[in-house]
């Protein structure tokens, strides 16, 4: 079939389009404000640092509601490299790269190379969004929805038990990635149940084996798998949490997220996927959990978005490909407009590769004088800097509020640290603070401290720094407190 003079369908090669998309997600995320390591990477790089520099194990050497696999992937990084925030990035767009390798596997085996080239163009392009986190490629979503994308190619061609069982085994892994996996690995449970008991018997085999593997691997290593339940699972469901907010708030980020942002440009694909499917299908159905699963979840995060993307972009890529072989239009003008309008609307790529080139710095905030505002991200990381160059490597600090970054790039430990507000949060980092007086404790200045910071945290820190501390000044809208000897 012709597409353009010159061109065929059989032309475009779905690797060349995959390896396009990834150097893409690299500028995106590589090119990103600051260049330094985000609030929740830098979380994941303590406690990986800590891990595997100073065999303090996650969830006791640094707490996260996460899988202690990122906390391997970020230790590891430290470990070959230092603080750094590339290597995790550009692992996580290997990662976010083989799973668009088997979304187009998937779109090729239900109808043809058409769509699985359409199914790249629009999984490569959206995941690039702000509105999806583009920049945090090296977050848990892209694993998970990796994994779980080529569980689900394998267990839509498996033709024996074997096939099922690796099905279910990837799918644990997805798990063991996320728990918000579960959501995308009931939608392929309800289809082998539809489909065939049996199959449902095979696929949970694997998934359980796999996930039991984890687990015995962790407590192999230490973890207290009571504390990794606490904390990755059960402290998240209590007052203080991430997702203790009210229904007024859901609501608004709930009208933010799904029609404020470019996923809507993927509404009028699904209204025709669903027309021309006159009922519903395994690939709505996997859509209808994703959202379920956001909705259960109700952070609703940018990046939370990404779990949608595979799903409304199979079944965008098949609306459209089903149209043009309905009205015998080519393929190479539409993937043109495809890329027009989906391609992300952002400068701060090339904004900060003209810095680069040009050795351009930043300008610089005013720090220390009212009105004190908080300190951007490249700014933290100098703090970090500070705090490192004017400490010992066995001293402890310890960054009050939300100052993962600070902490990552002073390279020094800390009392327990976790971000947090539960009742257990705060009981266990008064218990901490106490016992354990770090030598330099920094107090932001700034509103925002006041904003996010329970007020009987903020007093407890305050009085123990009148207490036990001298104030020894303010670095970038920090007030610096150091012990006092005895």
């Amino acid at each position: 079939m012709k597409l353009q003079a010159g061109i065929n369908l059989r032309d475009i090669n779905p690797l060349h389009l995959i390896i396009l998309m990834g150097v893409l997600q690299l500028a995106v995320t590589l090119l990103s404000n600051g260049f330094v390591l985000s609030f929740d990477e830098s979380l994941w790089a303590f406690i990986g640092r800590n891990w595997f520099r100073h065999g303090l194990v996650p969830y006791s050497g640094g707490v996260d509601s996460q899988s202690p696999l990122f906390f391997a992937i970020f230790g590891l990084s430290d470990k070959l490299f230092g603080v750094n925030y590339w290597f995790p990035r550009v692992l996580g767009t290997i990662c976010q790269s083989v799973g668009m390798l088997y979304l187009y596997k998937i779109a090729d085996r239900v109808a043809g190379k058409q769509a699985g080239i359409l199914a790249i163009t629009f999984y490569g392009l959206s995941v690039l969004w702000r509105a999806t986190g583009g920049q945090y490629v090296s977050y848990t979503e892209t694993y998970e929805v990796t994994f779980v994308i080529i569980a689900i190619y394998y267990f839509i061609q498996a033709d024996d038990k074997k096939g099922l069982f690796i099905a279910g085994c990837i799918a644990g892994v997805s798990l063991a990635c996320r728990i918000s996996a579960v959501f995308a690995i009931a939608a392929i449970f309800c289809l082998s149940v539809y489909q065939h008991r049996m199959k449902t018997l095979f696929l949970c085999l694997g998934a359980t084996a796999t996930y039991g593997a984890f687990l015995l691997l962790w407590a192999a290593l230490g973890i207290n798998l009571y504390n990794m339940y606490i904390y990755d699972f059960a402290d998240n469901l209590r007052a203080g949490s991430l997702y203790d907010h009210s229904a007024a708030w859901k609501l608004s980020q709930f009208s933010e997220k799904f029609l404020h942002t470019g996923i809507v440009l993927f509404y009028p694909l699904l209204v025709v996927y669903l027309f021309i499917k006159k009922k519903p299908d395994f690939f709505s159905l996997w859509l209808i959990f994703a959202f379920g699963g956001i909705v259960f979840i109700g952070e609703y995060t940018w990046l939370h978005l990404k779990e949608l993307l595979p799903a409304l972009s199979l079944t965008g890529a098949f609306a459209v490909d089903h149209l043009l072989a309905y009205y015998k239009v080519a393929l190479v003008p539409v993937l043109l407009v495809i890329w027009v309008i989906f391609f992300p609307k952002t400068l701060e790529p090339l904004a900060n590769l003209k810095k680069l080139i040009l050795h351009q710095p930043n300008v610089e905030q005013e720090f220390c004088k009212a009105p004190y505002t908080r300190p951007d991200e490249e700014s933290r990381k100098k703090l970090g800097w500070w705090v490192r160059d004017h400490t010992r490597a066995d001293e402890k600090v310890y960054v009050a509020g939300f100052g993962s970054q600070v902490q990552v790039y002073s390279e020094r430990q800390s009392v327990y640290f976790y971000y947090m507000q539960t009742p257990l949060a705060k009981a266990k980092l008064f218990k901490d603070l106490l016992a354990h007086k770090p030598s330099v404790i920094l107090v932001p200045l700034f509103p925002e401290y006041k904003d996010y910071i329970n007020a009987d945290v903020r007093k407890f820190v305050d009085d123990v720094a009148a207490k036990y501390y001298t104030l020894n000044g303010c670095m970038y809208n920090y007030n610096v407190y150091r012990l006092r000897s005895n």
